[in-house]
């Protein structure tokens, strides 16, 4: 009974086969930040990500990321310089392998999330670099200080999600910041001061 049921799972599989990895094959995403589509977009909070690292004692760098995200962009492809970005990050929703390390952040000691409760990074000037690179120059509001930040943005792609059906554009951006410069001086030199960020970013296109 085995040998003879054995060929008709098999063929059965072959055939579903297409179905399954059909949404893999149908994924289209254009590397042309000229053929992105125009107009305002918002953040897509569930695959967006912001990762920051300092230095732990020079022993070892340490990594954190905050988990709520918003933001908007008004993206103009052929004239990037006239777009606009604002990115909104809930402080509180800081994240680390230990639960108790993430209490002591969000404490009065360090980003006081009580006090502050959002970092915003809003652009007021948007160079090309590259045919997919820029510099975003704007103001960067934490722990209740803004200040004038330049981050580096690259552009990975654009297309119709299949899973959402919903035209995305994604990001990566990196930059540096010194947290001191934002009154976080807490075991300074100990933890190092300066602050790498890393937004890997997806926008839906409203």
């Amino acid at each position: 009974m085995f040998r003879k049921l054995l060929p008709i799972a098999f063929s059965a599989a072959v055939l579903a086969a297409p179905a399954l990895v059909s949404p893999a094959r149908a994924q289209t995403v254009s590397h042309d930040p000229a053929a992105t589509q125009a107009g305002a977009y918002s953040v897509e909070p569930y695959h967006t990500r912001v990762l920051f690292s300092v230095s732990h004692m020079g022993f070892t760098t340490w990594y954190g990321e905050f988990t709520k995200v918003s933001g908007s962009l008004n993206l103009d492809p052929k004239a990037v310089s006239k777009s606009t970005l604002e990115i909104d990050i809930a402080t509180a929703s800081l994240s680390t392998s230990n639960t108790t390390l993430d209490g002591e952040l969000k404490s009065d000691k360090w980003f006081d999330a009580t006090q502050f409760p959002e970092i915003v990074f809003k652009a007021d000037k948007i160079v090309e670099t590259g045919k997919t690179t820029a510099k975003v120059t704007g103001n960067l509001t934490f722990h209740g200080v803004t200040k004038p930040v330049t981050l580096a943005v690259k552009f990975n792609g654009a297309g119709i999600n299949v899973l959402d059906k919903k035209y995305t554009a994604g990001f990566e951006v990196s930059g540096k910041i010194k947290r001191s410069d934002f009154g976080v001086k807490t075991y300074e030199p100990l933890i190092g001061d300066d602050v790498d960020l890393i937004i890997s970013a997806a926008f839906e296109h409203n």
